[in-house]
């Protein structure tokens, strides 16, 4: 089964223990294994720096999260958690500048898992001049962290980790946690220490299900990276907070494995994605090359479902609808359900999954999942 440049996945690397060893020198397996690990510390690291205290002076205007990459989908499960029972609005900015409206009285969070992100320090540095509310979570001793205490904002170290499991695609729990515990001290989303407690358990069950010894045949994350080998993945949430998730895995996929995807939201992916289903990449026809393998004509679209409990209505009929019309064309269908009754838990039970089954991607193509070279050249070439 063949990939972009003639990479081929091969299967059965999934399962020799040697190979996944030799193939994630970095380690990015043992990160994704951490989560559980980063959950528990990154609210023990909150609580004591104080995270709380955002709350003393009374509610923001708004909240702008301001991030890049795994940091800024920080912003993005924030905002999908506040967005249909919190008074006050969350927006993420992903980029050199504060909205013109943002001033004294709304709250900042600024996330870096370096602390010195080009985009997120400028921003903060225009918060604190604006006199902005701020909290502040990353590496310590940085220009963010500097910036944040200056400001008489509570900051939170993020480790001291290096190398895989310093960056920001390995350490989305440990910057998730302080933002979101923020939100709750503001009172705009319940989420306490029983609820990342259990997350912290979702995770846990993850990990040994995905384990590296835990053959495909049983193991969930082997199984759905075997499902994405192949295919251009269109990825779609049923929900705002599976949504996040959608995007989570298509950047992973890039970042892991160096492979494309589609992500969207339903319902607005039923009034434009959903055409692809008639497009060049679509289902074979009765007259396709079954041994086609150039990607051109041997790649054909895979529609991934990520379903959140708490899907409108009209999304189920949308859902139900999209699945029948894609089994119609041929176009195969993978259903991934969100399991958990808190909005965290089943975020977890998504990204837990998808972290896995990305990485397992890249192995299974060959693909040192933490290579980076194309975006370390580009950040090269900016700073020329």
């Amino acid at each position: 089964m063949s990939g972009a440049g003639g990479a081929r996945f091969e299967p059965d690397r999934l399962d020799d223990q040697a190979y996944l060893v030799e193939g994630d020198p970095s380690g990015m397996l043992r990160s994704v294994a951490s989560a559980a690990a980063q959950v528990r510390a990154a609210y023990r690291s909150a609580v004591e720096n104080g995270v709380a205290r955002v709350g003393r002076d009374g509610r923001p205007r708004a909240i702008v999260v301001a991030g890049m990459g795994a940091s800024a989908l920080v912003g993005d499960v924030l905002e999908a958690l506040c967005r249909y029972g919190s008074p006050v609005p969350v927006v993420t900015v992903r980029g050199h500048r504060l909205p013109g409206w943002v001033g004294a009285a709304d709250l900042v969070i600024a996330v870096s898992r370096s602390g010195r992100t080009e985009e997120t320090v400028a921003v903060t540095a225009e918060a604190v001049r604006r006199g902005c509310a701020l909290v502040g979570a990353g590496a310590p001793d940085t220009p963010l962290s500097a910036l944040v205490e200056r400001a008489g904002g509570p900051y939170v170290p993020v480790g001291g980790a290096t190398g895989v499991a310093g960056q920001p695609r390995a350490t989305l729990w440990s910057l998730m946690v302080p933002p979101i515990l923020a939100a709750a001290a503001l009172g705009l989303v319940p989420a306490g220490e029983s609820e990342f407690e259990s997350v912290a358990k979702r995770l846990e069950d993850l990990a040994h299900r995905c384990r590296p010894s835990s053959e495909s045949f049983i193991n969930p994350g082997k199984t759905l990276a075997m499902d994405l080998a192949g295919t251009l993945p269109v990825i779609w949430g049923t929900s705002p907070l599976a949504a996040v998730a959608a995007h989570r895995l298509a950047a992973r996929l890039s970042e892991d494995a160096g492979y494309p995807a589609i992500w969207g939201e339903l319902p607005e992916a039923a009034h434009n994605q959903i055409v692809t289903l008639d497009g060049p990449l679509a289902g074979r026809d009765i007259f396709a090359d079954p041994f086609a393998d150039e990607p051109g004509e041997g790649t054909r679209l895979r529609l991934f479902l990520l379903r959140d409990v708490e899907e409108h209505p009209q999304v189920t009929r949308s859902r139900t609808a999209a699945v029948r019309m894609a089994e119609d064309r041929g176009v195969p269908v993978s259903e991934i359900p969100a399991e958990g009754v808190h909005p965290l838990d089943r975020f977890a039970a998504l990204v837990g999954l998808c972290d896995y089954a990305s990485v397992y991607l890249a192995l299974g193509y060959g693909t040192d999942p933490a290579s980076a070279a194309a975006a370390t050249e580009l950040q090269a070439r900016i700073s020329q």
